[in-house]
């Protein structure tokens, strides 16, 4: 995936989840943010960032706040973007081969899964999710309590349960850390039902991205502590 328009800039403050106050070229912007999480531990005052500009009298911002650098570790942030790089992945034979079907934004029962995949015979619900949180290269979902990412997860146990194959897929949006674990102090009932649907048969998987200023990547699978 790779984007257009990427400008450095520096991050001011974020007055809520959805705009952040920044500096560029010398100036004070709003941007918008896109990701709701919390990601404290890298959007502080000071922190270098790279923005998306846009030309567009529609929008209520200039900008889109892409990434951050989190010391000397860039880390992209941007929520939509791991759809995207799932789908060129699969695309480009990442996961299965010779697939003859991929279908973005699947309707199963109450939910929507992100993809809907056949190969051969197998039919496939795949759920992706983005992860942005890492404390000594240990990267951790959720970053704030997610009721739809425990229903997400017991919806692809029933996926197990009608005859097809389930996949959660953790993208982790940088790069050169060693695991990955569900968020069990944010939200214990999201890392006890990534347990037992795994048991079930629920694929998890965790990649990193390579990550730069105007794009990102899958790179290469990080173990999975379930």
């Amino acid at each position: 995936m790779i984007y257009n328009n990427i400008k450095p800039a520096k991050f001011i403050s974020r007055p809520n989840r959805f705009i952040a106050n920044i500096e560029i070229d010398g100036n004070h912007e709003i941007c918008h943010v896109k990701n709701t999480g919390r990601c404290r531990e890298f959007l502080i005052e000071g922190a270098k960032i790279f923005v998306q500009e846009f030309d567009s009298s529609t929008r209520k911002t200039k900008y889109d706040l892409i990434s951050a650098y989190k010391k000397e570790q860039l880390i992209n942030m941007d929520s939509q973007v791991t759809n995207k790089v799932i789908q060129e992945w699969l695309q480009e034979g990442g996961l299965f081969q010779n697939i003859s079907l991929i279908k973005p934004e699947s309707k199963y029962k109450n939910s929507r899964f992100d993809f809907y995949v056949e190969v051969g015979k197998r039919k496939i619900y795949i759920e992706v999710k983005g992860v942005t949180l890492e404390e000594d290269g240990v990267v951790m979902f959720p970053d704030a309590p997610t009721e739809r990412g425990v229903k997400h997860l017991r919806e692809l146990e029933e996926c197990i349960e009608e005859g097809f194959e389930a996949y959660v897929i953790f993208v982790i949006q940088m790069s050169d850390v060693k695991v990955f674990k569900a968020n069990e102090e944010m939200h214990k009932a999201f890392a006890e039902t990534l347990t037992r649907v795994h048991e079930k048969g629920v694929n998890v998987l965790a990649y990193e991205c390579l990550v730069t200023e105007d794009s990102i990547r899958i790179s290469k699978q990080v173990p999975v502590i379930v």
